[in-house]
């Protein structure tokens, strides 16, 4: 059985996006973008939602042909291109890079998928995230936290039926005050 991580970049009041979609405020020091590309070259499968997936495919696959790329955003987008990818929506009619479109129950494929052998699976995007929380599909969750306050945006969790019992299994800080916490569902 496959495990399903939850990772993204959170503000201390618990936002993955502030309002208007804005993540300008997340961007990470070399240290950080590293252990982000290292990440996706271990995803067996990223599992996207929509808004995230439009974000992310706007920019990756040209990122390695911008001027002044660096190396380390060079290998980033090599390795996001060719990391597999399922889209989660029922409001775009085609996807690109490696990626295919499911339209169906979120929460049937996301089971399906985890009952495959495989590499892990990453889940990506704050909505379709609680969707898979609130069906009790998540065996780690991953707060990458910057030290900033939003105010407001999208959330990181998700309002749940009942709580969800968790182990540290690691923490670490990287430069610019961000700090990495992983927690492991207890089941």
């Amino acid at each position: 059985m496959r495990r399903l991580t939850y990772a993204m970049n959170v503000s201390v009041d618990g936002y993955v996006a502030a309002p208007g979609d804005d993540l300008s405020w997340g961007a990470p020091s070399d240290e950080l973008f590293q252990w982000w590309s290292d990440r996706v070259a271990a995803t067996g499968l990223a599992l996207y939602g929509r808004r995230l997936w439009q974000t992310m495919s706007a920019h990756w696959p040209t990122a390695a042909d911008q001027p002044g790329a660096t190396p380390a955003h060079v290998e980033y987008a090599g390795r996001w291109l060719a990391m597999p990818k399922v889209v989660f929506s029922s409001t775009i009619s085609a996807v690109d890079w490696n990626a295919r479109l499911f339209t169906g129950d979120a929460v049937a494929e996301i089971t399906r998928l985890k009952a495959e052998d495989g590499a892990p699976l990453e889940i990506a995007g704050a909505t379709l995230a609680a969707t898979a929380m609130r069906a009790g599909l998540i065996d780690e969750y991953v707060l990458v936290t910057a030290p900033v306050i939003l105010g407001g945006g999208t959330p990181y969790f998700t309002a749940l039926d009942s709580w969800v019992d968790l182990d540290v299994v690691e923490t670490r800080a990287f430069p610019g005050g961000v700090l990495l916490t992983r927690f492991a569902t207890r089941r």
